[in-house]
């Protein structure tokens, strides 16, 4: 006699989907007779990048369009509601249509938030696009308002003035629609053609499986029976990393939350990713399923998304950025050591089970929630290893000086660290005989002209061995002279880092540095002692994009500071 599965919990959540009504679009005539708004996201000032609004004034001139105003201003570091707030004032021009532009690469996302504001304040838009933002604009699109005009021309870094100017000729007729089209032609010039998600999350908060598995009383006693199968599913349907999962059932969820005594439906993150989801507590659960978390994992969990839902960490941008950062979960104090997360030998490797697990359930969630899909919605030119998992603890009986949780709070709190980084850099020096040497050594691999602090200066977290920290602490220095070290002597010379890399974000008082720090203080740089005896030390570099290091304690749902992971066990 056959049977099905019980059903699966859908790792995605509940997604709105809602479908913007469209701008009523305008005349030829409206459009001579009006304004017409060009919004550049700064991204115009690259390259060759600014003949896109150029070509584009003069098709318009040559139809007797020539009102035109002009609007500059960075989309970086905004969230939803700033980005509406943005739209709404550029709508107090009152123009007849609008052209927004660039959608290329990381500021695609928040940019398209401002298209479908302006569109939402009746403002007829077109946003110009371009691989490999046209994907992640479309996503946006897609899960924000279903339908969107969108119009992608196939420019680079390198394509000359020529090319810019075919490529919008190319597009003119679309770029017109796009503005004046009415019915049928405009709803197919919006249309959003999405390669994922063609079935939404059903109300009940089960995964809707169109083929059902139909399994048998013999197999079910296999152990690990239909894992093949429920693999296999996941992975089509963009829901899984591409490593083997543990099944989300509802029976392991309320497992899962014997550790968890926040309410299901708390939002830790708002309007987050291509989906524009709030991430919840129960979104969290699910990951942590699914990551092959154990139940005293959760309140850590709880605590990372916290930290990442700091407005200093700009977890919008973040999780479709081209850059192949993780999100690194460095975890300070007792509780780390109570349940397990390591920062022994080998610590940011294999073998350790609650570090794994933790930091792959995070990005699972970027994943599934946020729908942050490699080779659809995200910008990830390489990625990295980073981006399957990135946890770690510090250890007291390492620890040369204070920890992060010390420096914060107190010993008996456990703190989590999240930062937008690379995987360790590696930094080897077994022949240095002090620690004046070594941390020459160390600081010559804080930056490198590749490295985004080269450009954004920013945080970092240099991961000292227990034997360079011994050299070190043995030298005479404390943290605070390692970190004055670092911040002094990390750095490059001016003329290296201009015209090249990426368009600097820096400290006003940085105009004219010279040497230019990759750090904007001591208090940037991180100083953590992990791992095992020997000469391989690491340090770990920041995304830095509007992107700091967050801290967030521990704490059950009434704000106390917890001591022990057993306060969060149920009562039930």
């Amino acid at each position: 006699m056959s049977k099905q599965l019980i059903d699966l919990l859908d790792p995605r959540g509940h997604q709105d989907r809602p479908i913007l009504e469209l701008a009523l679009r305008v005349t030829l005539e409206d459009l001579q007779k009006g304004k017409i708004l060009f919004y550049n996201n700064t991204k115009l000032h690259f390259c060759n990048y600014n003949e896109v609004f150029v070509r584009i004034k003069e098709r318009f001139t040559e139809l007797g369009i020539t009102n035109f105003v002009d609007y500059v201003e960075t989309v970086r570091g905004k969230n939803t509601d700033q980005l509406s707030a943005y739209a709404a004032m550029l709508a107090e021009e009152k123009p007849t249509a609008a052209v927004v532009a660039f959608g290329d690469m990381g500021t695609s996302a928040a940019t398209t938030v401002v298209t479908i504001a302006l569109e939402k304040l009746g403002i007829p838009t077109v946003y110009m696009t371009a691989p490999p933002g046209s994907a992640i604009t479309e996503g946006v699109g897609f899960y924000r308002a279903g339908n969107l005009c969108l119009c992608s021309v196939d420019i680079y870094q390198a394509s000359t003035v020529k090319e810019v100017r075919e490529q919008v000729d190319l597009k003119w007729d679309y770029i017109m629609n796009a503005l004046t089209a009415t019915g049928d032609v405009l709803k197919e010039t919006a249309k959003i053609d999405l390669k994922m998600d063609k079935v939404a999350p059903a109300a009940d908060g089960l995964l809707p499986i169109t083929k059902k598995i139909e399994v048998d009383e013999e197999r079910l006693l296999e152990p690990g029976a239909y894992m093949e199968e429920i693999n296999e599913y996941f992975n089509a349907e963009h829901i899984s990393d591409g490593l083997p999962i543990i099944p989300p059932t509802k029976r392991r969820y309320d497992n899962m939350m014997t550790y968890c005594p926040f309410d299901e439906d708390m939002i830790l993150c708002e309007q987050v990713g291509p989906a524009g989801k709030n991430i919840t507590v129960k979104d969290v659960a699910i990951a942590a399923i699914m990551a092959g978390c154990t139940p005293k994992a959760m309140p850590v969990l709880v605590a990372a998304f916290k930290a990442l839902n700091s407005p200093k960490y700009n977890l919008l941008q973040s999780v479709t950025t081209s850059h192949p950062g993780g999100n690194l979960v460095l975890v300070s104090g007792p509780i780390a050591q109570e349940i397990g997360i390591s920062g022994k030998q080998g610590c940011q490797g294999p073998g350790y089970p609650m570090n794994a697990t933790i930091g792959r359930a995070v990005n699972l969630v970027i994943m599934n929630v946020c729908r942050s899909v490699p080779g659809i919605c995200d910008l990830d030119c390489l990625a990295s290893q980073a981006e399957f998992t990135f946890c770690f603890a510090e250890e007291p009986e390492l620890a040369q000086w204070s920890m992060i949780n010390e420096e914060r709070y107190d010993s008996e709190t456990t703190t989590v660290y999240v930062l937008k980084a690379e995987p360790l850099h590696d930094i080897i020096d077994f022949l240095s005989l002090d620690g004046h040497d070594l941390l020459d050594t160390i600081t010559h691999c804080c930056t490198t002209l590749g490295s985004n602090n080269a450009y954004m200066p920013g945080p970092l977290v240099v991961c000292l061995t227990p034997d360079h920290g011994m050299m070190l602490k043995k030298s005479g220095y404390t943290k605070e002279m390692i970190q004055e070290h670092i911040h002094t002597y990390a750095y490059h010379e001016a003329p290296m880092v201009r015209n090249r890399g990426l368009v600097p974000v820096r400290p006003a008082s940085f105009k004219n540095r010279h040497p230019m720090p990759v750090t904007r203080s001591p208090k940037d740089v991180e100083v953590v002692v992990i791992g095992g005896r020997g000469g391989h030390s690491g340090v770990i570099l920041p995304w830095a994009l509007h992107s700091e290091g967050c801290v967030e304690p521990i704490a059950l749902p009434d704000g106390k500071i917890a001591k022990s992971i057993e306060e969060f066990k149920s009562k039930r």
